[in-house]
């Protein structure tokens, strides 16, 4: 069973670091094939995962010939009904519908955060002045991220305690809370603190920092401080 999965720039692509986190804290073995984004490269390698304009995308052999899924939900979904030992939803069953919920929701929802502070994973900014309408997305993910520790999350650091997919889906969040310092209570700090020193997620910042290349329109023309822990 060998899956191909399509990536943009490891800094910057909020949706790539998802699709691949779903296959690192899973050990599901995938070949990563990546592309700068915006480039023409970048539709080329497109070309071989349904010809669409977004990552991720995967490609999987299945009776019936070649099968590609795109979206990181439809991923997720697609990854966990074909490997259930791996348990990428909670086990219980409350637990399970309540990480559904909050993964459907940052799937689609906290717009103000998402385009005001896009991922940047090279630094952090100081000054930088939220919104109220960031404000109120910080509130609510707050409130998730609350109700999941103290309901589900004892046994371990994750949401659910144990790793899931809604701490693929929430880890580029964790990154915007830091990289543009804003508020956060002591249990946020410590969630975001548990996705940036994840052995995997270092990973992929590093390979992005390999990367060497700042994309056009991502920097603030902020003052900078370095990454924590770098």
């Amino acid at each position: 069973m060998t899956y191909s999965l399509a990536i943009g720039d490891r800094t910057y692509s909020s949706w790539s670091l998802r699709g691949w986190l779903l296959f690192a804290k899973s050990d599901i073995p995938v070949d990563v094939v990546s592309a700068r984004m915006y480039s023409p490269e970048f539709i080329d390698m497109l070309k071989d995962f349904g010809g669409g304009r977004l990552v991720p995308a995967i490609r999987f052999d299945a009776s019936g010939g070649s099968v590609i899924v795109s979206d990181t939900l439809a991923i997720a979904e697609t990854l966990a009904e074909r490997h259930p030992d791996k348990h990428m939803w909670p086990q219980d069953p409350a637990a399970r519908g309540f990480a559904r919920s909050i993964t459907a929701e940052m799937h689609s929802g906290f717009a103000a955060l998402r385009n005001d502070c896009t991922m940047n994973l090279r630094h952090c900014y100081q000054g930088f002045s939220p919104s109220d309408a960031v404000l109120t997305d910080i509130a609510r993910i707050e409130k998730i991220w609350s109700e999941a520790r103290s309901r589900w999350g004892k046994s371990g650091p994750w949401l659910f305690g144990e790793y899931s997919i809604a701490d693929a889906f929430y880890a580029p969040l964790a990154t915007r809370l830091l990289t543009y310092r804003l508020p956060m209570s002591a249990l946020a700090k410590e969630y975001v603190e548990t996705t940036i020193n994840d052995a995997s997620f270092k990973e992929w910042r590093i390979g992005g920092l390999a990367e060497n290349y700042v994309q056009p329109g991502y920097d603030m023309d902020l003052q900078t401080t370095p990454w924590p822990n770098a």
